[in-house]
C-alpha cells in the first residue's frame, strides 16, 4: 500500500552489469511501487563496453521511471555518483549497486531510521557473501577509518545507502571518496548511523575492483582526514610541522654557537647544514601555512550561511 508521498530516487553506478541489470532493476521498481507513491531509478552507466546501453534502452521502456546517463569511458564509481547526484533532485536518495547484492526489500528499515531523525543510514553487512580476503581486508579497512576518522561504524564502504537529499547535494565526490560518504556526511553536521542489512550473492559476473582499490582507499583516508579536520585550519597542520622542524633547527644553531663561542671548529660540522636547512623549511612551512589560512579566511567571508532553521 502507497503511503509515503516524499520524491526517492534510487542511484544505481554500473559498469558492466548487463546480465545482472534487467532482474535488479525490476526488483527495485516493485519494492519503490508498493511505498512511494512518485519515485524514479537513475542508472548512471560508468562507459560500459557489454551492450548495457542497449539493455537500458529496452528497460526504460518497460520501467517508464527508469532512466539513465552514460559516462564516455570508466571513471570509477565516485565520478560516477557525483554525476548522479548532480542530476537527482529528491527528497530521499538511495544508492544501491548494480550487482544484485543489495536486497530493496531491506529499504524500509533504513527510511524509517531517517524518520527518527537521521540523515544519513548505511546498510551494514552483517554477514557478507564475498571472498574471504575481501571480508578481512575491509575490517581492517572500516576499523582504521572508524579511529582515523572518529566517525562510529563497521560498514563505511557498503554500497547500500539512504540519505536525505540535502546530503547527497552536500558531499563532493572525486577520486576514491565514495568509501567515506559517512564520513564527510557527519564531517559536515550531518547524523549519520547504519543498520543490519542482508547481503546476497552476485547474481552473475565478477567484482570490478582489483587489489589497487585497497592501497587507494587508505591514501584517500589520510585526504579525508585533511579535509575533515584540518580544512577550516590548515596552520594547525603546516605551521605545526614547521614550528617542530624550526625547533629542531634552532637547537642545532645554538648548539654550533656554543662550540663556535668556546673555540671549536663548526665549518665542517653536518649539524650546522642540518639546522640552516631545518630553519629554512620551517620559514617556508609557516609562510605557506599562514598563506592557506588567508585564503581559508577570504573563502568565509563568502561563504552562504548553513545554519538549519525551523
Amino acid at each position: 500500500m502507497i503511503n509515503d508521498h516524499r520524491t526517492v530516487t534510487v542511484l544505481l553506478p554500473a559498469y558492466n552489469e548487463a546480465e545482472n541489470l534487467p532482474h535488479v532493476l525490476q526488483e527495485i521498481s516493485d519494492v519503490l511501487g508498493q511505498r512511494f507513491a512518485e519515485w524514479s531509478i537513475l542508472v548512471v552507466d560508468d562507459g560500459s563496453t557489454d551492450g548495457s546501453r542497449g539493455v537500458l534502452d529496452d528497460l526504460c521502456q518497460a520501467i517508464p521511471e527508469l532512466s539513465y546517463v552514460r559516462l564516455r569511458r570508466n571513471f570509477g564509481k565516485s565520478e560516477a555518483l557525483r554525476v548522479g547526484f548532480n542530476e537527482v533532485d529528491s527528497d530521499l536518495v538511495v544508492l544501491m549497486d548494480a550487482d544484485g547484492q543489495d536486497d530493496p526489500n531491506e529499504l524500509s528499515k533504513m527510511i524509517d531510521l531517517i524518520d527518527q531523525g537521521h540523515d544519513l543510514v548505511t546498510g551494514r553487512r552483517s554477514v557478507r557473501n564475498d571472498r574471504f580476503i575481501k571480508r578481512n581486508t575491509s575490517k581492517l579497512y572500516n576499523a582504521a577509518t572508524a579511529k582515523v576518522s572518529g566517525v562510529p561504524g563497521k560498514d563505511f564502504n557498503s554500497g547500500f545507502k539512504a540519505m536525505r537529499g540535502e546530503v547527497a547535494k552536500s558531499v563532493e565526490m572525486y577520486g576514491e571518496l565514495h568509501r567515506y560518504i559517512p564520513v564527510l556526511a557527519a564531517w559536515a553536521g550531518y547524523r549519520v548511523t547504519e543498520v543490519d542489512v542482508e547481503h546476497r550473492a552476485r547474481i552473475a559476473g565478477g567484482s570490478k575492483f582489483g587489489r589497487s582499490r585497497f592501497w587507494r582507499g587508505f591514501l584517500d583516508l589520510v585526504t579525508v582526514k585533511f579535509l575533515t579536520t584540518y580544512d577550516a585550519r590548515p596552520f594547525h597542520l603546516i605551521g605545526g610541522v614547521g614550528i617542530g622542524i624550526g625547533v629542531i633547527g634552532t637547537v642545532l644553531l645554538c648548539w654550533m654557537g656554543i662550540v663556535k663561542l668556546t673555540g671549536g671548529s663548526i665549518g665542517t660540522r653536518p649539524a650546522l647544514t642540518i639546522g640552516v636547512l631545518c630553519v629554512v623549511v620551517a620559514v617556508q612551512l609557516v609562510t605557506v601555512g599562514l598563506i592557506a589560512e588567508l585564503i581559508i579566511h577570504l573563502q568565509r567571508r563568502r561563504k552562504p550561511d548553513t545554519a538549519v532553521r525551523p
